[in-house]
């Protein structure tokens, strides 16, 4: 009966399977290239298969000029075609996203032992992009064509680094990061994007740096949703409260952890203490900044940090008193963990929870000059203010 309301999906899964297994004996690879290149052409005139068949054409030509190797060219095309498949199998809910999963965990792998090039971290970390561009974009029609390249591009970068990780830590990584994700998901602080995209966040974390980074975030996250829920009502009431109830979706995720994980990434590479400093320097101000805006707004009128000027609740770059000392409570209580759990000493804890209320101060002073001004998102500003923290507080460890 799927059969039969899913002939087109079935046939493009019958035909990657072929295609993988005949691809490893076809050389040199611009001929390979070539073949898949008139094919998506022909693909293209069928409706609906645009996207797609633009996604195939460009990461063909990637493999085709020796940009892409032949394993993570195969294995981009498993996880998207079988994914796909049991998605729209199960349909759009949470199985289906589950099932995109599994299947895109089960597709990649055996395309790499067939190829004999095992690398998990890879194809785990392919897959939770996969999975978290169809969450978010589910309602784009160029989805396939992103998720296709956003797919082929992680496992290029990932795979240029080189960096090996066991499979019981990666393992570990997987666990705890879903387990915080569907958490997440359970208690209304996240949807299906921010799962993901946290996810994500958090496999990098661990595998890169350590478990204990991973805590640090996790204090991050409950401190800024405790926050947001504080008081929820009194803030939606005079406009000022979280969108969607303040859940948190991957807009909300990657422009307050992307430098953080950075930071983890560079540390994993060199180990170098000047990347712990910006990884708390930045989680701090994205803390600071959050617990701030949340808990100030709530207790008096914010003035504009630029003027001084009385302005309205919920006003780009509006500080208040209770705001400032909520920010510099909630900067010192990440770097406090850190000191705890032994990844910082005391002098990085002190410069890293300076380095958090200066940059939160930094998101009002950038929201009152360039946000209001409508030249910026508030993931833009949030962004900026965790990269300012950030690069603060490596400054004084670059040795």
């Amino acid at each position: 009966m799927l059969m039969l309301r899913q002939p087109a999906l079935w046939g493009a899964w019958m035909l990657a399977i072929l295609f993988i297994l005949v691809a490893p004996h076809i050389t040199p690879g611009w001929v390979l290239s070539l073949v898949v290149i008139l094919f998506s052409c022909i693909l293209f005139l069928i409706p609906e298969t645009h996207y797609a068949s633009i996604s195939l054409i460009i990461i063909a030509a990637l493999y085709g000029t020796g940009w892409l190797p032949l394993f993570i060219f195969l294995s981009t095309v498993a996880i998207m075609v079988t994914g796909e498949l049991a998605f729209r199998t199960i349909g759009e809910s949470s199985y289906g996203y589950v099932a995109y999963t599994l299947a895109g965990i089960v597709s990649s792998f055996v395309v790499m032992l067939y190829l004999g090039h095992i690398v998990p971290l890879i194809a785990l970390l392919g897959i939770i992009v996969a999975v978290m561009l169809k969450s978010a974009l589910m309602k784009r029609t160029d989805l396939l064509l992103i998720e296709g390249l956003g797919v082929a591009m992680t496992m290029y970068f990932f795979d240029q680094l080189h960096y090996q990780v066991e499979l019981d830590l990666l393992l570990l990584a997987v666990i705890m990061a879903l387990a915080f994700g569907i958490i997440a998901k359970k208690l209304g602080a996240a949807d299906m994007s921010g799962l993901f995209s946290g996810a994500l966040l958090g496999v990098i974390l661990v595998v890169f740096a350590d478990v204990r980074w991973f805590f640090i975030m996790l204090l991050f996250f409950v401190m800024g949703s405790v926050a947001t829920k504080y008081k929820y009502r009194e803030k939606a009431a005079s406009g000022s409260a979280q969108a969607h109830g303040g859940v948190r979706g991957y807009f909300n995720v990657f422009a307050n952890g992307l430098v953080g994980v950075s930071a983890a990434i560079l540390f994993g590479l060199t180990r170098h203490p000047m990347f712990t400093a910006m990884y708390l320097g930045a989680v701090a101000t994205a803390a600071a900044d959050t617990v701030a805006g949340e808990i100030g707004m709530t207790c008096s009128t914010p003035f504009l940090i630029t003027t001084g000027e009385r302005v309205s609740i919920g006003t780009n770059g509006g500080v208040t008193a209770i705001g400032e000392i909520a920010g510099l409570v909630a900067s010192f209580a990440i770097v406090a963990l850190a000191l705890i759990m032994e990844v910082s000493s005391l002098p990085m804890m002190l410069i890293c929870g300076i380095s958090g209320f200066l940059g939160t101060n930094v998101d009002s002073l950038i929201g009152a000059t360039i946000e209001n001004r409508g030249l910026i998102g508030n993931a833009g500003t949030n962004l900026l203010a965790t990269l300012f923290g950030g690069l603060f507080a490596m400054l004084f460890f670059i040795v």
